[in-house]
């Protein structure tokens, strides 16, 4: 086969699902960046040129600001927790125990139910009066445990938000870097063992490193999923109280569908997508490479 033959082989290939991507992807984001340049309420054919002063607006939105504010709190306090918990089980379940066995058994059960039902699961555990959650944090003031409202309080909302959404995404990333166990190759599993490195000094200097590819996969998805959570928060407590869980797609929303701001929400949009992109990108530059092999 010529080269010109290889390319139309290719072409035939790639083309539908190129066009696919510009079609349902590429086009309906230049239309968002379009939009953002008008005053438009979403109702009709009028809209009014601003150029970037919905951009300059949102600059001077505290609202705004609480909500990037509280993304970038989910991304790094609730990330780092959820990565960090699901390297731990992933570790614990790769054995034929009997623990291991039930870990599998488990974890991926929040990921078979509805968002829907898991925000009301965990209003219901939340429930200052028959909620299974009574225990409060130290320093939240004189309330006694039983009374605790975490869903109402501005200093426990957010965590009590937090901690739903970690339950709800930390079987994937059980998943993954289950996975990322599984590609360690047998021979260096044996190369352990008989070198007695047992435990944490295995996974220190051995299983860590080698899990880089999957770090890096799984810190991207985090930033993607942490950055388009709005389901769980809107169904749990629409931002509030005093918008101390308010995000940025729960306040795109409230902007588009109840104050009729079209073209202000879609300049959140446009910010919640470039704040997404750009640490995306920062990550995928931070873990370009595995410091050992950076080493080798």
């Amino acid at each position: 086969m010529g080269r010109r033959g290889r390319v139309g082989f290719i072409a035939t290939f790639l083309g539908p699902a190129v066009a696919f991507y510009a079609i349902f992807v590429l086009w309906p984001l230049g239309q968002a960046f379009v939009t953002s340049l008008y005053r438009w309420r979403g109702v009709s054919g009028k809209r009014t040129y601003v150029g970037i002063d919905n951009f300059g607006h949102l600059a001077e939105d505290a609202v705004f600001w609480q909500a990037l504010k509280n993304n970038l709190w989910l991304l790094v306090v609730g990330g780092l927790v959820i990565l960090v918990l699901a390297v731990a089980l992933a570790v614990a379940m790769d054995g034929a125990g009997r623990t291991a066995r039930a870990l599998r058994g488990i974890y991926l059960f929040p990921q078979v139910i509805s968002l829907v039902v898991v925000a009301i699961l965990w209003q219901f555990l939340y429930n200052p009066s028959f909620g299974l959650i009574k225990a409060g944090f130290a320093g939240v003031g004189a309330k006694s445990l039983s009374e605790q409202v975490w869903l109402g309080d501005p200093q426990t909302a957010l965590p009590a938000v937090g901690v739903a959404f970690a339950w709800y995404v930390l079987g994937f990333y059980i998943m993954l870097f289950a996975t990322g166990l599984k590609q360690i190759p047998q021979e260096v599993n044996e190369a352990c063992a008989l070198d007695g490195a047992h435990g944490m000094t295995k996974f220190r200097y051995v299983t860590w490193p080698m899990l880089w590819p999957v770090k890096r996969i799984a810190v991207i998805y985090m930033v993607i999923n942490v950055m388009n959570v709005f389901a769980l928060v809107f169904l749990m407590t629409k931002g509030q109280p005093d918008r101390k869980t308010e995000v940025m797609l729960t306040y795109l929303y409230e902007q588009a569908f109840t104050n009729g701001q079209f073209g202000y929400a879609t300049a959140l949009a446009v910010v919640n997508f470039v704040v997404a992109m750009a640490l995306s990108l920062l990550l995928m530059w931070l873990f370009r490479r595995s410091p050992e092999a950076a080493r080798a």
